[in-house]
């Protein structure tokens, strides 16, 4: 598409426990943040300095989301190509808001100071049979989202903050 806004991002992962979720159509989603700190020379203090750190949500959809999903964790050091949008919206104070996220087309693993094992996938995705036995037991317990947090708490699994994603 033209005009969009098409980066790349080296940073780590921080979220604890990377979201997979699915759409009803089956489509897998997995969301993660990444942080990305630049190293700056001081000739001053003659020493290395961390800038100010970028945390910026990602999305990564499909098959590809999948397999971010069982592949990251907290602290990998990751690269990220892909779309950056954002979007306002006014929290539930009524303060407006607006915050970036990236779509990403393409998600690597940093070899810098690491190593990795590649095994490619058959492509026809573990997740969403995973999926469906899941949303099956939560349907019998009452449940809409097999992901989502009980029923009593009245809160979303997700961390995304106060509003939930667009889709």
């Amino acid at each position: 598409m033209s005009g969009e806004t098409v980066i790349t991002v080296v940073g780590n992962v921080v979220d604890e426990q990377v979201s997979l979720r699915f759409t009803p159509s089956g489509a897998g989603v997995c969301k993660f943040t990444v942080a990305s700190t630049p190293r700056v020379y001081s000739r001053e203090k003659q020493a290395w300095e961390d800038g100010q750190t970028l945390y910026l949500p990602v999305s990564v959809w499909r098959q590809q989301g999948e397999n971010c999903g069982e592949t990251l964790t907290r602290g990998m050091r990751v690269i990220v190509q892909g779309r950056l949008s954002q979007r306002s919206y006014e929290d539930k104070q009524g303060v407006k808001r607006t915050v970036y996220e990236m779509e990403a087309e393409e998600v690597g693993v940093s070899l810098r100071s690491a190593t990795a094992k590649v095994s490619k996938t058959s492509g026809t995705g573990q997740g969403r049979q995973e999926f469906a036995q899941a949303r099956q037991a939560s349907s019998r317990e009452g449940l809409d989202d097999p992901w989502g947090a009980s029923p009593a708490s009245g809160q979303q699994a997700g961390g995304w903050g106060e509003e939930p994603p667009p889709f």
